[in-house]
């Protein structure tokens, strides 16, 4: 399942922030389309919150919606990818920068357990947990920023990433990937506390992780043709 069922309470809140969820985590492929009345009955609710929770994604470039009755997760193109990119390295560039402020030891000792975490699933072809463990990397280092609005317009960037890492992860495009190392520097400069070299080493990431899946767009668009 695809999508877990909501406890009872805000229904249009809560609605929009299961649907966001999923699709940060990398649970719908870039095209896929998401069936309003599906979502209604995998969440446990009426079709009106669906409704609403997709009309929000759809204004901050999530979803686009094509009909009444669905709406679709936006195709990968590069000029989306590179948008996004562009983006992410200022947004994300800065969260690293701040962390290293506030980081500690036991932050430092999760995030030498998770990027070993994420090495080994990706190494065993395991796209799922790649996606999942390399989230949890970032994102213990952007909530160290101690700011939420970052963190917020963060997770936005990640709801229109996480189909793109879907596609890249179950279409054998990681095979070649050429990240990962970076995130070693980071975890070095957080722990000397030097916000220009985790800045950079943020950027770093995101640009040498990019190669592949520009690399993977291009193929795509190869075969497509």
């Amino acid at each position: 399942m695809k999508i877990q069922p909501l406890d009872q309470g805000n229904l249009s809140v809560r609605t929009y922030f299961a649907i966001r969820e999923s699709l940060i985590a990398g649970n719908f492929k870039p095209g896929e389309r998401l069936v309003m009345q599906e979502l209604a009955d995998s969440l446990g609710t009426s079709v009106t919150p669906v409704r609403e929770a997709c009309l929000r994604l759809v204004a901050e470039r999530g979803l686009e919606l094509r009909s009444g009755r669905f709406a679709t997760v936006p195709e990968l193109t590069m000029e989306r990818y590179m948008e996004v990119r562009t983006i992410r390295i200022a947004l994300e560039g800065l969260a690293a920068e701040l962390a290293t402020a506030h980081v500690t030891e036991d932050d430092l000792k999760k995030l030498e357990e998770l990027h070993v975490q994420f090495e080994r699933a990706d190494r065993e072809s395991d796209g799922l947990n790649a996606m999942r463990f390399n989230r949890e990397f970032h994102f213990t280092v952007y909530r160290l920023s101690g700011m939420d609005m970052l963190v917020a317009q963060i997770e936005s960037l990640w709801v229109s990433m996480g189909p793109i890492l879907n596609l890249f992860y179950s279409e054998g495009g990681h095979e070649n990937y050429l990240g990962a190392d970076e995130h070693q520097v980071l975890i070095a400069a957080l722990r000397e506390k030097k916000p220009a070299k985790a800045r950079k080493a943020m950027a770093e990431d995101i640009i040498r992780g990019g190669e592949s899946i520009i690399s993977f767009i291009r193929t795509s668009r190869q075969k497509t043709a």
